[in-house]
């Protein structure tokens, strides 16, 4: 064994790269990659912030996103702890942040199971900076106390029975990876009696590419075909949508055909 070898200290790091703006990555983050030997990236990362990681260090896509070839999580577990043995640092970057729908805590348990040391630095969750971006508050006061963030789609392909819960709540609902089941989920708020609550989807947040159609439950899919909005797309149900300027507008446009 060389003596290189010999003085490889393997740590991990799981950072969240926020949204997708770039410049949403914190200092923290920033730091880390600077000193990473390995970074192992998502689809939903921006690849800009692959510059702040030494040009020497070995960069790798592992994919991770729906409806596209991804590796398996098993596979991306074994890569990090294989990298952290014989390189040294290993930047796992996750898009958003690693513990909202990020599965962060199985790579860090993996590593544990190899008594690895792993920190983490959390990233700002596009479940709360998009709508925030977007000048519409998860939370706001005489209008909403709480919010609910759900995932749109469970591991076994159906919408998560949370959103049958939170259709029935006051609270914000945040739905992440939940475009696909629009129908579904619209029909649930609809069962609710939720068919004016405003609504609003949001492709790309945070992104030079962004896109918002804003609505209501009963119309939120049809603007949705209308504006050919894509995945990766974030939903948002909630009296907290109509601060937004653009449904200001639509009030008084449905006003003027009343």
């Amino acid at each position: 064994m060389s003596d290189q070898k010999l003085n490889i200290e393997s740590r991990i790091t799981l950072l969240g790269a926020g949204p997708g703006d770039p410049d949403l990555l914190t200092l923290k983050g920033v730091k880390a990659l600077q000193t990473a030997d390995v970074v192992l990236y998502d689809a939903l990362t921006n690849e800009a912030l692959l510059e702040h990681a030494p040009a020497e260090a070995i960069k790798v896509y592992v994919g991770k996103r729906s409806g596209e070839h991804s590796y398996p999580q098993d596979t991306i577990n074994k890569l990090m702890i294989d990298y952290a043995l014989n390189y040294g640092h290993v930047v796992r970057l996750k898009g958003g942040d690693p513990f909202v729908f990020g599965r962060g805590y199985e790579e860090l348990d993996y590593a544990a199971s190899y008594s690895i040391p792993v920190s983490v630095i959390p990233g700002i969750s596009s479940s709360i900076g998009v709508p925030g971006l977007q000048q519409i508050p998860v939370t706001h006061r005489g209008m909403s106390e709480s919010f609910w963030v759900i995932t749109g789609t469970t591991t076994s392909g159906e919408v998560s029975a949370d959103i049958y819960q939170a259709a029935q709540s006051n609270a914000t609902v945040v739905v992440l990876m939940g475009l696909k089941k629009l129908p579904k989920i619209v029909e649930i708020f609809k069962a609710a009696g939720k068919h004016h609550l405003p609504t609003a989807v949001v492709q790309n947040g945070s992104a030079e590419d962004e896109r918002l159609v804003v609505g209501v439950v009963e119309t939120i899919e049809s603007l949705v075909q209308q504006e050919n909005i894509k995945a990766p797309a974030l939903l948002i149900f909630g009296e907290v949508v109509s601060l937004h300027p653009s449904f200001k507008n639509l009030i008084k446009q449905y006003a003027s055909i009343a």
